[in-house]
């Protein structure tokens, strides 16, 4: 398998989530503010960030730049709601 074909197939799966994560989030199956959500895109972003990686594209780095960052931040949020088990 080529590079490029790998880059293509790891940034098709990117893609695939980053869009679930939204379909799903319309058809009211996901909460925005849930745990699923947050790591389907952030899985999604680093899945697309590793294929960009090896077909650079500027724009769309910096794009997932800042969707890994907001993940990461829901994913601090989530965890900072969740009362500790004590």
């Amino acid at each position: 398998m080529s590079i490029s074909l790998f880059a293509d197939i790891v940034g098709m799966a990117g893609t695939f989530l980053v869009v679930l994560a939204f379909f799903l989030i319309q058809l009211e199956k996901l909460d925005p503010k849930g745990l699923k959500y947050n790591l389907f895109n952030l899985v999604g972003a680093i899945l697309l960030l590793i294929s960009l990686c090896i077909n650079f594209n500027l724009a769309s780095f910096v794009i997932e730049i800042f969707w890994i960052s907001a993940s990461v931040v829901g994913i601090y949020k989530y965890y900072s709601r969740k009362p500790a088990n004590a």
